[in-house]
């Protein structure tokens, strides 16, 4: 993969200080420079060095996709701000364990979540000390968490969009549940991206046609209404529910302890249970309240079969587990959420939360 560099293309001997060049760690590099000893990329990497090098990593799938690309205009100021000189970013997917995801407890699913996003960390940074080895410059952003916080609320927090990357890059199509789809492992797909300053040889294309089956079971499954039959998402009502462990469900919890007047007014607001979750959220990864968008879906080649045989048995095995259970739903008061879940699932209990975006009115 590298090359020795030739006489003519070694830089000439820096102009260093005296007590700098007399520097034993100075001295080794400038000795090996001299003797020829040092190892120069090619100015392009080899396309299909680079997905071998990805796939042993433990990707499922990998592709490269230029900084140039028209659909990463938004991405290239984020990218070139966290490796000045990005040329290329690199898509992988890991798949996840199908029906750990399906799972209607919640720590079976969470679990899976959870394992497949450090497997796609380590696959993305083991990618990025290879090529670091290689003699290019690059990094793995965080796949999923922790972010970049600093940044909260006044611009994004997230270094590259691992979802927008993967499709320019050819690995899925975005569905309605606003997650990839990848051909042949579906939903069931966790995304990593490692950024590189070089050129690749072979690029990836989009998908010439979508995965999605518009079977819309992911409209059917989420229990706030969020996908819509037309397309429309409403992320307010997925996050202050989903995510009600995360950031912002955190928020909303806190500013309910800040303004409880005593533990039993606290314990009249917040049950044993979602205590407990919360305990957990924060000693452990923090967990998903839902997820089952991707537990539903039934699209991608390796995924299809049980579907396409037997539609109601996979409904009935797989959808009415989930929405049958009996769960608590978060919602934003007034939203159209809240009068969703009421009328669409009356078994599971509403709850009315801030979602920790503005803070609770004061009770009386």
């Amino acid at each position: 993969m590298t090359t020795p560099s030739s006489a003519e293309e070694k830089p000439a001997a820096p102009r260093l200080p005296a007590k700098l060049a007399a520097h034993p760690s100075v001295r080794a590099v400038l000795a090996r420079r001299r003797t020829g000893d040092v190892m120069s990329p090619p100015a392009v990497i080899d396309a299909a060095w680079l997905r071998e090098l990805c796939l042993a990593a433990g990707a499922d799938d990998a592709a490269a996709v230029s900084l140039d690309h028209p659909d990463l205009a938004g991405e290239r100021e984020h990218a070139r701000s966290a490796l000045p000189g990005t040329r290329t970013l690199i898509a992988m997917a890991v798949r996840m364990n199908r029906d750990n995801s399906r799972s209607p407890a919640r720590s079976v699913a969470n679990q899976e979540f959870h394992q497949t996003d450090e497997q796609a960390n380590r696959a993305a940074r083991s990618v990025t000390q290879a090529l670091q080895d290689a003699g290019y410059r690059a990094l793995n952003p965080s796949v999923a968490f922790p972010q970049e916080m600093d940044r909260f609320p006044r611009e994004r927090i997230w270094v590259v969009a691992h979802k927008t990357v993967a499709v320019a890059a050819g690995l899925g199509v975005m569905g309605l549940h606003r997650n990839v789809i990848h051909p042949k492992f579906g939903s069931f797909v966790l995304l990593a991206t490692v950024v590189v300053d070089a050129e690749v040889s072979a690029y990836g294309q989009a998908l010439d046609y979508n995965p999605c089956i518009d079977c819309k079971l992911c409209v059917a499954a989420c229990p706030v209404g969020a996908i819509a039959k037309d397309g429309a998402f409403d992320a307010l009502a997925c996050t202050t529910h989903n995510y009600r462990e995360f950031m912002s469900g955190f928020t909303d919890w806190a500013q309910t302890v800040a303004d409880s007047r005593d533990a039993a007014d606290y314990r009249s607001r917040v049950t044993d249970s979602e205590n407990a979750s919360m305990w957990q959220s924060l000693t452990s990864p923090p967990g998903y309240k839902s997820g089952y968008c991707v537990a539903v879906c039934p699209a991608g080649e390796d995924v299809l079969g049980p579907y396409l045989d037997d539609r109601k048995t996979f409904m009935d095995t797989v959808l009415r587990p989930l929405q049958d259970k009996k769960e608590t739903l978060y919602v934003l008061p007034g939203s159209h959420a809240q009068e969703y879940a009421r009328r669409r699932f009356p078994h599971k209990p509403v709850k009315e939360v801030t979602g920790g975006w503005h803070p609770p009115a004061k009770t009386l």
